[in-house]
């Protein structure tokens, strides 16, 4: 054989992307090739592959693939598969053997791994969270692209604390920055920062990242300023910080180089096999039963579902006592006034900008305009994401806790409740009931998978409202089985599955059942049907959603109740305690001390920022100082932040601790 002739190939099929490195004999790379296959991962392998045969019809080829979406291409091409840790063990030994350690990020994944005695790899399995889509995803709120975010971290004033953990949680980070007017260049770094502190505590728990680093993959070979928020984070020496030349390829340089001992194929033969694999079937995917299989069964959910209604008053014309409750969530704000007798008699539920204050305000100058002048708010509450925030800048008379708020209004449809599902726009909650007490209570704490915000996301991707996405949904015939994953992982999964034919519907559907097994499985870790007892009660407002009901009770196994206010259930149940709150003080006299119309004018907030040192956690602080007079400290993970900080703070007026 001519070694001329012969070149060697590692094909690095990535979750976004697919990389080739061809080499000459003398293992000199002659060409190179860096695609997204934005998860049409087999016609661009098969276009890689036809671009090479084209380049070096004269040729011929050893081949290894590589990647973790090499696997499916490599049975098909009848060529060799390497697991990616072997590969970068391979091209780390020949360009750079003075690496300790490895930190690559790609589109889908995150990986450490140590060279020492033993090779040792730690990657992300159920959460994409800091990886190339996650950024990818952080861009877009700034309106720009990876390469955008980079030019604007490059002017960077401030780090502000960002979750990383998840796409969903990061955009409620992100927005109040926004809507605050923080720099974009500050929000930039800032996001950087937290896929650097997501990879080092998620990855390397607690192992230390010492020695040489090499930075691989395609965010941090692109993404200077990626690069030196790990470099400074790890306080690592120009030195030992390692960025080889084409570090997105070195993965495919390591398949190329273990490839050199396979048997070669020609151009003739490698083209038959780029055939068989463009007419491969991927059938992966498997569909679901549907969730209704005729219409009469519809009829009958929405007739069973039409009958838990609250009862209802009007506030027009309405005279007598009434009480206000309030529940700031993560993504909207909902407000519910009730009378003595807990009648609803007003509600206003919409979307919180993020901005939880701003949307409370603008809620209560609507009620204030048409609240009757014979009407008296005699007690308000507020509770949800920012209760201790609304309560201290409009002296909102109690704050509860969520679950007690949920509970109680569960409890006004159905009184011997056994659980409690709470499904909304990030947040899940599973309250647990034993003797009409709470006996337990799991919340999703780092993932927000499949939440009511990603199926609003993505219907409005497809140009659709929320109410046409669903009923495509209920017309389905075979959801596909998307599983409980990662959001990221899930988009993934849906461009594939509408590569295989699936319907808008189907994947609604799909997604509708993926919200529940991920409630059921990760938050509230339900083995038996049986545990959840004879009396559920579902509320949120992803629960307005009735392919979600439907797929609760599929999977359950059981009949709930959804309230007709299951996105208000917070509100209304804070609104009950706050009148039985002010019915066991009726020997007082008492009207709420919630901000007028006039206090909410004259509302002024200065807000600061300072760093706590009363002990080991230095936790970074907010201060809201309010002109009732009133201060608010958040970012405190003791309760020293919010106690010897806030003395210090309000003598220094508004000095820097």
């Amino acid at each position: 054989m001519d070694n001329e002739k012969l070149l060697h190939v590692g094909l690095d099929v990535g979750s976004t992307t697919v990389k080739i490195v061809v080499m000459n004999d003398d293992l000199e790379t002659i060409h190179t090739s860096y695609k997204r296959h934005f998860s049409d991962t087999k016609n661009t392998v098969c276009n890689v592959l036809e671009e090479l045969a084209k380049n070096y019809p004269n040729n011929e080829f050893t081949i290894a693939l590589t990647g973790s979406g090499a696997m499916s291409a490599s049975n098909f091409l009848d060529l060799p598969f390497i697991q990616e840790v072997v590969s970068c063990k391979r091209a780390v030994e020949k360009y750079i053997p003075q690496t300790d350690v490895v930190i690559e990020l790609g589109g889908e994944d995150a990986k450490i791994i140590y060279f020492d005695k033993f090779v040792e790899q730690r990657m992300n399995g159920t959460c994409a969270g800091g990886t190339g889509a996650f950024l990818d995803q952080m861009a877009s709120l700034l309106h720009t692209d990876t390469e955008g975010l980079n030019e604007l971290a490059k002017n960077f004033k401030t780090i502000y604390p960002i979750a990383s953990r998840c796409g969903v949680f990061a955009k409620t980070d992100i927005q109040p920055l926004i809507n605050e007017g923080a720099e974009k260049a500050d929000i930039a770094v800032s996001i950087f920062q937290a896929v650097v502190n997501q990879t080092i505590s998620g990855l390397a728990c607690g192992r230390p990242i010492r020695g040489n680093i090499a930075f691989l993959g395609g965010p941090l070979n692109y993404l200077s300023e990626l690069r030196k928020r790990f470099i400074e984070t790890l306080n690592l020496k120009p030195e030992s910080a390692i960025t080889p030349t084409d570090a997105h390829l070195l993965v495919a340089k390591g398949a190329a180089l273990d490839s050199i001992n396979r048997k070669p194929i020609s151009v003739e033969k490698l083209k038959s096999r780029i055939n068989v694999l463009r007419n491969s079937r991927d059938t992966t995917t498997k569909p679901l039963s549907p969730l209704f299989s005729i219409d009469a069964e519809y009829d009958a959910f929405k007739k069973r579902h039409s009958e838990a209604k609250v009862k209802k008053g009007s506030l027009e014309g309405f005279s007598g006592d009434c009480f206000i409750g309030i529940d700031a969530g993560s993504t909207t704000t909902k407000l519910a006034i009730i009378d003595n007798e807990g009648k609803l008699l007003h509600s206003i539920y919409r979307n919180n900008e993020g901005d939880p204050l701003k949307s409370v305000t603008e809620m209560l100058r609507e009620v204030y305009e048409i609240l009757p002048k014979k009407a008296k708010i005699r007690f308000s509450g507020v509770t949800g994401y920012g209760e201790k925030l609304i309560q201290t800048a409009l002296n909102v008379d109690l704050n509860e806790i969520e679950t007690i708020a949920h509970y109680r209004a569960a409890s006004e449809f159905m009184p011997n409740v056994t659980s409690i599902v709470d499904i909304g726009g990030q947040d899940m909650k599973y309250i647990k009931l034993k003797n009409g007490a709470i006996d337990n209570i799991m919340l999703n704490e780092a993932c927000s998978s499949g939440c009511g915000s990603f199926i609003e996301t993505f219907a409005k991707s497809l140009n659709l409202s929320i109410e046409e996405f669903v009923n495509e949904a209920l017309m389905s015939r075979r959801p596909v089985d998307l599983g409980s994953r990662c959001t990221v992982f899930m988009n993934s999964k849906i461009k594939q599955s509408q590569k295989e034919g699936y319907s808008v519907g189907d994947i609604s559907a799909g997604l509708s059942i993926s919200v529940i097994k991920n409630a059921i499985q990760k938050v509230m870790k339900i083995r038996d049907p049986e545990s959840l007892g004879n009396h559920i009660v579902v509320q949120g407002g992803t629960f307005y959603n009735d392919a979600v009901l439907r797929s609760f009770e599929l999977i359950v196994g059981k009949e709930v109740v959804r309230p007709d206010i299951a996105g208000l259930m917070g509100a209304y149940g804070v609104a009950l305690l706050s009148k039985e709150q002010y019915e066991a003080n009726l020997d007082m006299e008492y009207t709420s001390h919630i901000a007028s119309l006039e206090d909410i004018d004259k509302l002024d907030i200065k807000v600061t920022h300072t760093r706590c040192n009363g002990c080991e956690n230095h936790c970074g602080l907010t201060i809201n100082k309010f002109s009732n007079g009133k201060t608010h400290i958040s970012g405190n993970r003791c309760e020293k932040g919010a106690g010897v900080v806030a003395r210090k703070f309000r003598a220094s007026k508004y000095n820097k601790i």
